[in-house]
C-alpha cells in the first residue's frame, strides 16, 4: 500500500511541475521587468499597460504555491487571468502597430498607449513582449494541465 502512495505523490521533475514551474518564472520576469521599466527606468506606464499589469502580477503570487504541493487546478484560476490579459497585449500590439486606429486608444491622458518608449533590437517592445509573455503562459498552462491528466 506504501508503494501505491509513493506513486500518487508527484514529483518535483514531473512535467506538469516543471510546466507549472517555468510558466511562474515567466510570470516572475514579467512582473520584475514592468516594475524596472517603471521605476528605474522611469518609463511611465500607459493605460493599456497598467490592464496588463493587473492580470500579470497576480500569477508571479499564485503560480508558486500550485508548486509545492503540485496542484494542477491552479490552471482553472490563472487561464482566465492569462486569457484576459492576452487580449489586452495584443490589442495594445495590434494598436502600436497602426492595425487598429488610434481612435480606439483608451490612453485619452497621459502616456500614449501607441507610443514607442523603447525597443530592443529595433522590433522587441514592450508591448510585444507582454504579448509574448501571455502566449507562452497560455501554452505553458494548457501543457500543465493535459500533463496533470495522465
Amino acid at each position: 500500500m506504501s508503494a501505491k502512495f509513493a506513486n500518487d505523490v508527484p514529483s518535483p521533475h514531473s512535467a506538469a511541475w516543471l510546466l507549472l514551474f517555468f510558466a511562474w518564472l515567466i510570470a516572475m520576469v514579467s512582473t520584475l521587468g514592468a516594475l524596472f521599466f517603471s521605476e528605474v527606468m522611469a518609463i511611465a506606464p500607459c493605460t493599456l499597460c497598467w490592464y496588463q499589469r493587473i492580470f500579470m502580477f497576480p500569477l508571479a503570487l499564485i503560480l508558486p504555491l500550485a508548486l509545492f504541493p503540485l496542484d494542477v487546478k491552479v490552471v482553472r484560476y490563472t487561464l482566465p487571468l492569462v486569457l484576459v490579459g492576452l487580449l489586452f497585449a495584443l490589442f495594445h500590439w495590434l494598436l502600436q502597430l497602426g492595425i487598429i486606429p488610434p481612435t480606439l486608444s483608451p490612453c485619452s491622458q497621459g502616456v500614449p498607449c501607441t507610443a514607442d518608449t523603447w525597443a530592443w533590437f529595433g522590433f522587441l517592445t514592450i508591448p510585444l513582449m507582454s504579448l509574448l509573455a501571455f502566449a507562452s503562459l497560455v501554452i505553458l498552462l494548457i501543457a500543465a494541465q493535459i500533463q496533470g491528466k495522465k
